[in-house]
């Protein structure tokens, strides 16, 4: 950087031929707003160290492709809102009208600053001002159309890009916007696609394909994220895996109705895109109005684990996450369901105490008519009949054991069969005259109505004021299908969303230290958008160890495991019905923010006693599971999975070596290691938890007590035989530095 500029904010000329570049963690993110024109990105990837004016110009100019026979006499520039005017023929961001008119916006920029991150340094070299992490913040009008647009594009410190947009309304008359989004572009060699699929209980499927000419476009209509969302759609080299290969991803951090895309053109252009779906007429800009698109999040990394890595790395940087041990939590759902009783309930607490537990969840049946799942939701009160004391009893008992206490709630959600949709019915979702279709018995109760909106905080408040309740599970059990507000039914899901949002910012601003689960049957609600509120995901209903190390595996894409709820369950699982030992139950719960979901008090004394040892093991080394950098290894052998998390100082670490399935080859032969410090000797020691589970036949390498020390060089270049595991089934290794 040939000068270096002090002022935190750079005001830029956009008029000028200016160029912007952004650089850290190994990444890089060129941008042209030369002549007026909104953001051209030049070049989104690897770093580009030591740019300097004139190599941008030249990247900027090498950019542009020839002259095709019949293509227009402009080359296409392919702003971030992929407008018309520049001759973008793909999806546009900006999508709305003006009673016909005003739908081809010409923007041009008005304004530009580019807002330093604390801490770094930035450099003008003539028209190419650079810096390391930082917020390119830019303002473009079209007075003909009256609309003002506000872009915001932040290099964060960990290499992720996020990007938004605020379109404003500057004329008289009312604008109906349709869709506010934005793209990002992708190489020519970015030609393999992956996203995700799924299904309530088998959440985050990996899906791939080709890349081919037209768009592979992701919606979610269901009002929430969705088991089956796109999640993080990423696109890269063919081939790309944990460990290799270029790939760069995009997520729409939103929980309502939302649509990812990646598209490619006959002309070879290749973009990812985000936005909020929107239903008709849910925004309609009168003058002065706004609307701020949901962020968009790019990810840019050399293999997966690197592109989960600078999500992890960006959440675990907010000043709102989680910053003390995640305490283990038992959940009384799977012990108890609906059966509420005050002695079982103790009793539960007296065994989960002894196991370790710090904090107990209350589930659902404690309130209203609620003694199934056909009545009383949205009537949150305490039931007199199942609880004639009140919570008091039960709380005071949990809290004299030293755990923390939470509750379950469904705010959103309500039972035709309740007091609240008796008084008033006009607060469902509903296209006028007519309720959807009910969905687990029951309807959407319409937050976007003040009163309704109230009714639920005024009842969810006075239960905070009354307990000490240090915990919502906040529960969201159905999709979002014809959601309108009466009386006219327009549809409502996008002020639905926001409500949402807003009650758990307000319930956490009234009662500071308050945390929040995220769970929609599920995994159905796991985004960036509700853990801007949200302290915890709750991954999937089905907690069988089986299906959990492929749902783990892939939540970890966007969520780091501290935020990731992972809970060992009875022997027999509740959703498959399989039947595990508590080894393998336990071993794959760990990873995770870890809970129990399960009736102790029906477990016996072998079990209790290997239980302990199991929570004794994860507050020993939650620290590094909760800080570490996620390592997922590729398959040596579709038998055999391993996985682990590495210190930020590559001086510790612990993997998983799980059996999945019987081999078909025996021996599988040498796996290797990943993301050690070549030039450290560590020690090596099974420290799994336990009896030794069925089959397990040591390599004579595998550690004894007193462990192997092996070098990091030794481990990744050359690497170390399978033990002979029976599927389902795992060890535990420790690695430590010995110097």
């Amino acid at each position: 950087m040939p000068s270096v500029s002090t002022p935190p904010i750079i005001t830029l000329d956009p008029a000028q031929g200016c160029m912007v570049h952004l650089c850290s963690e190994g990444v890089s993110i060129l941008l042209d707003i030369s002549n007026g024109s909104l953001p051209l990105i030049v070049h989104w990837g690897a770093a580009l160290p030591g740019l300097h004016a004139g190599e941008a110009a030249s990247l900027r100019n090498a950019a542009v492709p020839h002259r095709t026979g019949n293509g227009q006499d402009l080359p296409v520039r392919l702003d971030v809102l992929g407008s018309l005017h520049a001759g973008w023929s793909g999806r546009p961001c900006l999508v709305g009208d003006r009673q016909g008119t005003a739908w081809t916006p010409l923007l041009k920029v008005t304004t530009a600053e580019l807002d330093v991150a604390d801490g770094q340094e930035a450099g003008i070299d003539g028209t190419l001002t650079s810096a390391g992490a930082g917020t390119l913040r830019v303002a473009a009008e079209d007075p003909a159309a009256g609309l003002r647009l506000g872009l915001e594009l932040e290099l964060c410190h960990s290499g992720l890009l996020r990007a938004r947009a605020t379109l404003t309304n500057t004329d008289s008359g009312p604008y109906r916007l349709h869709e506010l989004g934005l793209i990002l572009p992708l190489p020519t060699h970015a030609r393999e696609l992956l996203d995700f699929a799924g299904h309530w209980g088998k959440e985050r499927v990996p899906q791939r394909r080709e890349l081919t000419v037209g768009a592979h476009l992701r919606e979610g209509r269901k009002g929430r994220t969705g088991a089956d969302a796109a999640y993080v759609l990423s696109v890269g080299e063919h081939g790309f895996d944990f460990a290799t290969g270029e790939v760069w991803g995009l997520h729409t951090g939103f929980s309502g109705n939302h649509r990812t895309w990646a598209e490619r053109l006959f002309d070879g252009h290749q973009v990812l895109g985000g936005a909020e779906l929107l239903l008709p007429g849910e925004v309609s800009l009168g003058r002065g109005d706004s609307y701020t698109s949901p962020w968009l999040y790019g990810v840019y990394g050399r293999g997966l684990d690197d592109q989960a890595s600078r999500f992890h790395e960006w959440l675990r940087a907010r000043a709102h996450h989680p910053a003390r041990p995640r305490p283990v939590t038992l959940n009384v759902w799977e012990a108890v369901y609906f059966d509420h009783h005050l002695e079982k309930l103790t009793a539960l607490a007296d065994q989960a105490a002894a196991v370790g537990v710090e904090r107990y969840v209350l589930d659902d049946g404690w309130f209203g008519a609620r003694r199934d799942d056909t009545a009383g939701l949205g009537d949150w009160a305490v039931s007199p009949e199942v609880w004639p004391q009140g919570l008091s009893p039960l709380i005071d008992h949990v809290n004299k054991l030293g755990m923390e206490f939470g509750l379950w709630f469904e705010p959103e959600m309500v039972n035709l069969d309740s007091d609240v949709a008796r008084a008033h019915p006009e607060w469902i979702m509903a296209p006028a005259d007519r309720l959807p279709t009910e969905s687990r018995s029951q309807q959407v109760l319409n937050l976007g109505i003040p009163e309704a909106y109230d009714h639920v905080r005024g009842q969810m408040l006075a239960l905070l004021h009354e307990y000490p309740i240090d915990y919502i599970k906040w529960d969201h059990n159905r999709d979002l299908l014809e959601a309108g507000t009466r009386p006219l039914g327009g549809a409502g899901v996008h002020a639905q969303t926001l409500a949402a949002y807003r009650l758990m910012a307000e319930l956490k601003e009234k009662h500071p230290g308050l945390e929040i689960e995220s769970c929609s049957s599920g995994g159905a609600r796991v985004d960036l958008g509700v853990l801007e509120h949200a302290d915890r995901i709750w991954a999937s209903d089905n907690i069988d160890p089986f299906e959990r190390q492929q749902i783990h595996r892939w939540t970890q894409q966007l969520i780091p495991p501290e935020l990731m709820g992972s809970h060992i369950a009875s022997s027999v699982s509740h959703s498959t019905g399989r039947t595990h030992a508590l080894h393998f139950r336990a071993g794959t719960a760990i990873w995770g923010h870890l809970g129990i979901e399960w009736d102790l008090t029906q477990a016996g004394e072998a079990d209790t006693a290997e239980l302990l040892h199991w929570i004794s093991f994860h507050k020993d080394h939650r620290h590094l599971l909760h800080s570490g950098r996620v390592i997922r290894l590729d398959a040596v052998d579709p038998a055999l999975q391993l996985h682990g998390v590495i210190s930020a100082d590559r001086r510790e670490a612990l993997f998983a070596v799980v059996g999945a399935a019987l081999p078909d080859v025996e021996p599988v032969g040498r796996f290797r290691l990943r993301g050690l410090n070549p030039e450290v000797d560590y020690l090596l020691r099974d420290v799994t938890p336990g009896p030794v589970p069925h089959g397990f036949s040591r390599p004579p390498w595998w550690p004894d007590e007193e462990g192997a020390v092996l070098s990091g060089r030794a481990l990744q270049t050359v690497g170390v035989h399978a033990p002979w595991l029976a599927p389902d089934t795992l060890r535990i290794l420790h690695l430590n530095s010995s110097g």
